[in-house]
């Protein structure tokens, strides 16, 4: 096992990582590329990511904890079988467009400024998280936990009441639509 800590990788290449790195703590990362990099086993703790690339990744077994994206593309990102010891990550201004989150228990995430177009979020704890400017067109939700989730400034938002938990979460007048979607209503201003 190979540990490094509070180190800056610009323009790094996953296949440029050393075979035995398997942990970086409190490091950052900027303009990297891990299109279709498998992260399997690897350690990230309060790392951040700046305008990389993780198009096609499978996070599955890797542990992210307080983990930042900030700008990057997660297009088809695979994080669900990711490790679910203490959890936790935010994304800010990223593309996460087709990304599979089912099962997790992610509570408190935040989702800022995000495209979160066709996302799987299927039987996830999502209470408490912020969708601040997202755009969630198509995104799935079935058996999720929403409970006090903020979907007060989100876009193209679509959640059936019945298949998920909302109670205390927030929506503005204009997303209320999408709550009713499934019953074929039509509503307009």
């Amino acid at each position: 096992m190979y540990y490094i800590e509070n180190e800056t990788f610009a323009r790094l290449n996953f296949a440029q990582l050393p075979e035995k790195v398997t942990e970086f703590e409190d490091c950052f990362f900027e303009d990297c590329d891990f299109q279709g990099a498998t992260l399997n086993g690897l350690v990230f703790i309060r790392c951040t990511f700046s305008r990389s690339n993780f198009s096609l990744a499978d996070f599955s077994g890797s542990q992210l904890q307080e983990v930042r994206f900030n700008d990057c593309k997660l297009s088809g990102a695979r994080f669900e079988h990711a490790n679910p010891f203490n959890l936790s990550f935010s994304f800010y201004r990223c593309n996460l467009s087709h990304s599979l989150f089912t099962g997790l228990k992610i509570p408190g995430t935040g989702f800022n400024e995000c495209n979160l177009a066709e996302v799987d979020f299927t039987e996830c704890n999502l209470s408490g998280a912020s969708f601040t400017n997202s755009d969630l067109r198509g995104a799935a939700y079935l058996h999720t936990n929403l409970t006090a989730a903020d979907f007060t400034q989100a876009q193209n938002l679509e959640i059936d009441p019945e298949t998920n938990r909302l109670q205390k979460a927030r929506f503005s007048l204009q997303g209320l639509p999408g709550l009713l979607t499934r019953h074929g209503l039509q509503i307009e201003p």
